[in-house]
């Protein structure tokens, strides 16, 4: 190729990237504009209290997102009749309110007398005008003297998380980046290399959140703050990992080239079957989250599997570009210079290999029984939902005023159970609803949204809710619901439906259960078959698929311990657990795949016994310093204050930690150093001289 040429296709390689991100980079920020935060728009497809949630549609009324409020006297006294008149005053003036939709319901008094509730109903789709609306409502609510004043209900709730989301486009992404930089900092001892793995992985995100901006605007996909928020750890995660590994590669080839040109090629040809393996391995498993019933979860595969996709696509093509166009000098001021060695036999890694040259089969029965002990208390992970007061991570006003409304209220006041019967028995299934035990009252909804009086009838049906006893989101509020639906199901010959908050909360658990029975097994089954092509052996990829499921399992039992002991956590939000078995099975999996196959490599030329051994010490230190990174980017959703995603965070984190520092690091090659050539069957791979003419090992001893 001709001098000019060479330098031209990385030249133009980089103006494309340039121009990629300046024409990208703002749709970063705007995916809050095509984002939901509706939490029935993610819904199970064919759950029952779904069914019954598009059933209301056929009512010839506008659906409502419920304000409640509740007043309490700031004495902690009884309100008396002047406190009440006044409150339905208020609330008669929030019906001007803009986004009020229809008129709001009078006030009325708890049995204990020290309380007044009422309901404001809202437009549904308000999006960022919801926090301004229920800010004027509460000015208007907070004129009745003697009280205080506090707006629970969905529509609080909802507010309370577009709140949260808030920081996911600027304070996430803004600690990610710093945590990154001053590990690469530290990592490559460099001044320029860090930045450049940085815009490497910024330029990825920002065609990715372009490319799902375009999706989401079009109803190709569904985008909330959760997946937000995880698509950019993803992408910062999975470029930056590659980056290292690709970086690695190259200083390596540099070192013993001198060659920039020859150098990169090395480093393509020699990491791109483990860089691509890994994504794909990554983006495989995110994508058998479309086998979900779980809309969220189904959003989530497509999203994070295009996210690593331009991972992917930057390591590729940007990374290299800029390694030819600067050389030696993107590591300065430590520059590596060209002495042709490559065995990297001094510091910490070497020593870690002569452990496990000597003591194989100790190591990876110790780390084994370790990783049992831990994985023993992952049954006690509760993951049947989080109450209401723990769905955030500090207070929120949603939640206080929630409080108060159960201490004086039927805990089911503004988000009651929906059913939906035929209408010619109607009266029988009031009956039964109101002979359930944790029902409270009962009765037939009008034309004007309120219960009681003449019932709406829409195409032979009536819309009945029923006021459960306990707090909707509580285990005696779902108990009572699933002996609701039995019961209306008997009185309202087989048609009757049971919908509403609670039953929302059954059917996504229950679709959480299934979703993992089945989705487990195939994300299992796409690792192993991408290790099996890419080691071109058996027994092998079987080991490290178990591995990694040890991983998980303990990784799950120490979260069930540090939730319930450290955290205060009750329990888990249903997903977690897949999300969390997901992200770091398949995560995981990248550090076995870059270390088996750097073994494999070197397995082919030394034996099997060197090969571990010079594999593990290659790729020491690159593969751990990708560990910390993604760990680190994965504890930034931490700064969230929502429960879910401080349970995701520490899951990812703490697994990937203990996977890159116990599992890749000493199991797993003390694993394959203890079988030698067997752990390649059926390959004939691993008859090297070093194995053969027992030369070799000893230069690992005393390391």
């Amino acid at each position: 190729m001709p001098r000019a040429a060479r330098w031209l296709v990385p030249l133009l390689l980089l103006l494309l990237w340039l121009g990629a991100g300046a024409v990208c980079g703002p749709y970063a920020g705007r995916l809050g504009e095509v984002s939901t935060n509706d939490q029935a728009a993610f819904l199970p497809r064919s759950a029952e209290s779904t069914k019954v949630l598009d059933e209301r549609a056929r009512f010839d009324r506008e659906e409502s997102l419920p304000a409640v409020l509740v007043w309490t006297a700031e004495d902690g006294g009884r309100l008396g009749a002047g406190a009440r008149e006044a409150a339905t005053r208020a609330l008669g003036r929030a019906a001007g309110t803009d986004g009020v939709l229809g008129r709001p319901s009078p006030a009325l008094p708890s049995k204990d007398g020290e309380a007044l509730e009422g309901v404001v109903p809202l437009r549904p789709g308000l999006g960022d005008r919801l926090p301004d609306t229920l800010d004027a409502i509460r000015a208007q609510a907070e004129k009745v003297p003697g009280t205080t004043v506090g707006i629970a209900g969905p529509a609080a709730t909802q507010a309370d998380l577009s709140d949260a989301f808030a920081g996911i486009d600027g304070i996430l992404l803004g600690v990610a980046l710093v945590a990154v930089l001053v590990i690469l900092l530290l990592v490559y001892r460099s001044v320029l290399m860090p930045f450049l793995v940085i815009l490497s992985a910024v330029f990825a995100l920002a065609v990715a959140s372009a490319l799902v901006y375009v999706l989401a605007d079009h109803d190709v996909v569904r985008v909330d703050g959760q997946v937000r928020g995880i698509l950019s750890i993803l992408v910062i995660g999975a470029a930056t990992d590659y980056a290292l590994l690709l970086t690695a590669r190259f200083r390596e080839e540099l070192t013993a080239h001198g060659d920039r040109f020859v150098a990169v090629r090395a480093a393509l040809r020699r990491s791109a079957g483990a860089i691509a393996a890994s994504g794909a391995t990554v983006a495989l498993g995110l994508l058998a989250l479309l086998l979900s019933d779980l809309t969220n979860n189904r959003a989530l595969g497509p999203v994070g599997a295009l996210g690593i996709g331009c991972a992917l696509l930057s390591a590729f093509t940007f990374l290299p570009a800029v390694l030819v166009l600067l050389g030696r000098a993107a590591y300065w001021p430590k520059r590596p210079v060209a002495d042709g060695d490559r065995s990297g036999r001094s510091g910490l890694w070497p020593r870690v290999a002569g452990w496990v040259d000597r003591l194989p089969r100790r190591l990876w029965i110790a780390t084994t029984v370790a990783l049992l002990a831990l994985a023993a208390f992952a049954p006690t992970l509760r993951s049947s939902g989080v109450p209401l007061d723990e769905t955030f991570v500090g207070d929120a006003s949603s939640v206080s005023a929630q409080r108060t409304l159960d201490r004086h209220f039927p805990g089911g006041s503004g988000q009651p159970a929906v059913i939906l019967a035929d209408a010619d028995r109607a009266d029988a299934v009031v009956r039964a609803a109101r002979g359930v035990a944790g029902v409270d009252s009962a009765a037939p909804v009008g034309a004007d949204g309120r219960p009681g009086g003449k019932p709406q009838i829409a195409r032979g049906r009536v819309e009945i809710d029923a006021t459960l006893e306990a707090a909707p989101d509580s285990g005696a509020a779902k108990d009572a619901v699933r002996a609701l639906r039995t019961a209306v199901r008997e009185a309202g010959g087989g048609s009757a439906r049971v919908g509403g908050y609670t039953a929302q909360q059954i059917d996504t658990e229950d679709t959480a259960a299934h979703d993992r029975t089945l989705i487990v097994p195939v994300v299992l089954l796409i690792i192993l078959a991408i290790l099996i092509g890419l080691l071109r052996a058996l027994l092998l990829p079987l080991l490290l698929v178990a591995t990694v499921a040890l991983n998980f399992a303990a990784t799950l039992g120490v979260s069930s311990l540090v939730f319930r002991h450290v955290f205060g956590f009750t329990g888990t939000d249903a997903s977690v657990p897949l999300y969390g078995f997901v992200f770091l099975v398949a995560l995981g999996v990248d550090y076995n795949i870059f270390l088996m196959s750097r073994v494999r490599e070197e397995t082919a030329h030394h034996g099997a016994r060197e090969g571990v051994l010079r594999g593990l010490v290659s790729t020491g230190g690159v593969i751990t310093s990708a560990g910390v990174v993604l760990a680190a980017t994965f504890a930034a959703l931490g700064v969230i204050p929502l429960s879910f995603l401080a349970q995701i965070a520490f899951i990812v984190a703490f697994g990937v930690l203990l996977d890159t520092l116990v599992v890749r690091s000493l199991l797993v090659p003390a694993l394959v150093r203890d079988l030698g050539r067997r752990a390649w069957w059926p390959s004939g791979i691993g008859r090297g001289r070093g194995d053969e003419a027992g030369l070799g090992g000893g230069a690992w001893r005393g390391r």
